[in-house]
């Protein structure tokens, strides 16, 4: 009879010395326990490399189940050290979202999808024809500018499209998926799919962290707590946000300014996508996504160009970018009026993260359409793959897991998180215009908070 083989004795690292492991070239994470060592698949990673390295070092457990489907596990065997934590523990709010997130799981709710998604992009085809019928053939000045307000409309639409194309498969395969992706995004609204997963996928993961989350860093326009006065550095963009005259000036009026800056703010991702594209940064589909930009920025000048003169264009180009500011409001409510903090994201305490960096809308659920799902934000942070329409569904589930854990549960009124942003930038812009004056620990979360 042949020998058996003993079998090899797991070996066993304390979170200290896993915690040394968290740099490019030597990344190691831990998942229930097991070590990982990440470091060659960082730069393949299909969420980008940041996300891996700002956590890495840490037991990423919760953060690997909000944001990865099932299929991900098949990958991981092939990076296991064979090595297990040895300290390792879960806390009680982690434990309670596990299994919260289990719950979920076995209602089916991550592969039920039905929010129309056809219905959708028929609605797209339509307002873009009618759009392109007005300009081309109506004799009235007011409809073709109201054809205008419609386009801003459509990129509504599509942005919310291809936000949850990029969080979840909306289409029967992944070659469809990514077909979507690219036409709502690049094709009809002039971004780069690319470029919005690199930013979103790291603001997922350092939510409301001043240095690390790209959607906070807004120098020298905005500014949500006084902390950027120091002149951060920026850990997603690599260079030092300086806060200098010229921004301390914008920022003492950014209570004033910040609606019309939102009109325009899609000029900043149409610069951003030309810049991630054209760097020597690794990007994925690189010719595709600059073909689908080429292809926007061919058919919108030309639709403009079909207006009978400079002024109903100009009117026009204001329409369609006004129009669509109310995204970028809405991108802005849930996070500019909340907890803020300084520092590289911890993955310890991820449901405590998402639920003091997020605010919720309250809404009807007709008006759900209007939000696109950001109005259930804690709920979306937490659930990143949760089909929007099922995020009403698990409200009050993630409402009571708070509440037992004594944590944030913020949900106002529209109307409400647009005081709160406002009145957050406006504490900012006075402590800019007198740098003499006592600064208040967290000016964000005090705004929050005035509401009871």
């Amino acid at each position: 009879m042949a020998e058996t083989q003993p079998l090899q004795k797991p070996s066993y690292i304390s979170l200290q010395e896993l915690q040394k492991h968290n740099k490019r070239g030597d990344a190691w994470i831990s998942i229930h326990g097991k070590i990982y060592d990440v470091s060659k698949w960082s730069n393949h990673h299909p969420g980008g490399e940041l996300p891996l390295l700002n956590l890495a070092g840490q037991d990423v457990t919760d953060a690997f189940l909000a944001l990865h489907p099932p299929t991900a596990y098949t990958h991981l065997n092939r990076f296991f050290t064979g090595s297990y934590l040895s300290d390792y523990s879960v806390s009680d709010v982690s434990r309670d979202y596990q299994k919260l997130f289990s719950e979920l799981t076995k209602m089916g709710l991550f592969e039920t999808k039905g929010h129309g998604v056809l219905l959708l992009l028929s609605l797209i085809v339509v307002m873009f024809c009618v759009s392109v019928y007005g300009v081309l053939f109506s004799q009235s000045a007011w409809v073709r500018v109201l054809c205008g307000g419609l386009m801003g409309f459509l990129w509504i639409q599509s942005g919310w499209l291809g936000h949850d194309s990029g969080h979840y498969q909306i289409m029967v395969n992944p070659n469809w998926n990514r077909f979507i992706q690219i036409l709502s995004g690049n094709v009809l609204a002039g971004i780069s799919i690319e470029w919005w997963k690199w930013n979103h996928n790291a603001h997922h993961i350092a939510v409301n962290s001043l240095d690390f989350d790209p959607d906070l860093q807004h120098l020298p326009f905005f500014v949500v707590s006084s902390k950027f006065f120091t002149s951060l550095t920026s850990c997603f963009y690599g260079r030092k946000m300086n806060f200098d005259s010229f921004a301390r000036f914008l920022v003492s009026y950014q209570h004033w300014s910040y609606y019309p800056v939102m009109c325009f703010a899609r000029l900043n991702l149409f610069a951003q996508s030309f810049f991630l594209l054209l760097s020597n940064r690794k990007v994925p589909n690189r010719k595709m996504e600059l073909l689908g930009l080429l292809m926007f920025w061919v058919w919108y000048p030309l639709l403009v160009s079909c207006l009978p003169n400079w002024g109903e264009r100009v009117l026009f180009v204001i329409a369609s970018f006004s129009v669509t500011g109310i995204q970028h409001v809405q991108f802005t409510l849930n996070h500019f009026s909340s907890s803020v903090y300084v520092g590289p994201p911890t993955a310890h305490d991820w449901f405590e993260k998402q639920a003091n960096g997020t605010l919720d809308v309250n809404c009807s659920s007709w008006m759900d359409w209007f939000h696109g799902g950001l109005q259930f934000q804690i709920e979306h942070h937490l659930f990143p793959r949760l089909p929007r329409c099922n995020l009403r569904k698990i409200a009050p589930l993630v409402k009571d897991l708070c509440k037992k854990h004594n944590l944030p549960y913020n949900c106002v009124s529209f109307w409400k998180a647009n005081v709160l942003t406002i009145q957050t930038l406006r504490n900012a812009a006075l402590q800019a215009r007198d740098l003499t004056k006592p600064v208040p620990r967290n000016l964000v979360w005090e705004a929050v908070n005035t509401h009871g």
